[in-house]
């Protein structure tokens, strides 16, 4: 049997062309009654949009954003270089991505960026979530305006997204656990983890999952109180130090969020450290392991947490079928296992020290 057209489908709803293709393309201005019967049509007939043809006929351009901190520590400069990237290599592909950097952890700084997102007309926005009731009201008005909102790294309510791109950090916290329990081979110690915000859901969940790993399968091991850090070098680097100073027991540090550099600078000048696991392999952490300041980082590789999101926003502007949104696949480093230095996408490593 030959593939069912358009036009086969505006012949069996009983209904003219042109108000076929509005049915189906979602452009409005047609009769209840007449999108019942087209529908039923395309449903009779196995109908399948031809996306390509109809963003030809109205010369459709999609419009993303990407709603992030700004490049205030590694991590982010590099998210935003690798967007920068994506945004110019779309043009050929009919997309534009728009980077709103916002403060890290302000609740009421994002709510305000996605206010002045209202009645822009984007196609899908992703944004690293922080948990408010202001973002909330602000993400369901994007959706009612038509945005496919996704969260990006940092998760939101599961009614207030399409889905989640990033990876599972309950697992990434789980994952850090074991290892240092491995580390202590048994014995008994004290770990002290940092956080750069409890805001964030991603550092609720590595920190949660974290606690419950030591908790059931290494109870000898004792969990501090966390740090704040901000994300920020300096607060990290002071705040640990003196965490060191009251308690020389510390035998383990967990870094969940941003600030490894502190880190470094602080154990490259003392004669033994605890053990260390960070998060994110940039050109800093790197040259941590590679000189033995921290054992072990936990990558959610960027990239490919990028390409999913703009490949999920399209999909759902387009109205398809969503890929699957598993969790991205983390990926744990030590200092033998370093990928080499060319295979990582860093756009100017020496603008890239946090």
């Amino acid at each position: 049997m030959k593939t069912p057209t358009l036009s086969d489908v505006a012949r069996a709803a009983g209904v003219s062309y042109a108000t076929a293709d509005r049915v189906v393309n979602a452009r409005g201005g047609v009769a209840q009654k007449s999108v019942e019967k087209v529908q039923k049509a395309v449903a009779a007939l196995g109908y399948v949009r031809n996306v390509a043809a109809a963003n030809l006929s109205t010369q459709r351009v999609y419009r993303f954003a990407f709603v992030i901190p700004t490049e205030s520590n590694s991590f982010f400069r590099h998210i935003h270089a690798l967007l920068a990237q994506r945004d110019l290599a779309g043009r050929d592909l009919r997309q534009t991505i728009d980077i709103v950097g916002v403060e890290a952890f302000e609740a009421a700084a994002l709510e305000d960026a996605l206010k002045n997102l209202a009645g822009a007309g984007y196609d899908g926005v992703a944004v690293v979530g922080i948990e408010s009731r202001g973002v909330a009201a602000q993400l369901a008005a994007l959706q009612g305006q038509g945005a496919a909102v996704f969260s990006f790294i940092s998760d939101l309510n599961a009614s207030e997204r399409m889905g989640y791109v990033g990876i599972d950090n309950t697992m990434a916290g789980r994952t850090a656990a074991r290892m240092v329990g491995m580390a202590h081979n048994g014995g008994a110690g004290a770990v002290q983890p940092i956080v750069g915000s409890l805001s964030l859901r991603d550092h609720q969940e590595r920190l949660a999952g974290f606690r419950a790993v030591l908790e059931a399968d290494f109870p000898q091991i004792a969990l501090r109180a966390e740090i704040i850090g901000r994300d920020r070098n300096d607060i990290v680097e002071d705040r640990l130090e003196q965490a060191l100073r009251d308690a020389p027991d510390i035998s383990a540090v967990y870094n969940i969020g941003g600030g490894s550099s502190g880190i470094a600078r602080l154990f490259a000048r003392r004669p033994t450290r605890p053990f260390c696991v960070v998060h994110d392999l940039m050109p800093h952490t790197r040259t941590a392991l590679e000189d033995g300041l921290v054992d072990v980082v936990i990558d959610q590789r960027p990239e490919d947490e990028i390409d999913r999101a703009i490949e999920l926003m399209r999909a759902a502007a387009n109205r398809l079928p969503l890929a699957s949104c598993l969790p991205i696949t983390l990926a744990i480093y030590v200092r033998d296992n370093l990928p080499p230095e060319a295979s990582q996408s860093f756009t100017d490593i020496r603008s890239l020290t946090e």
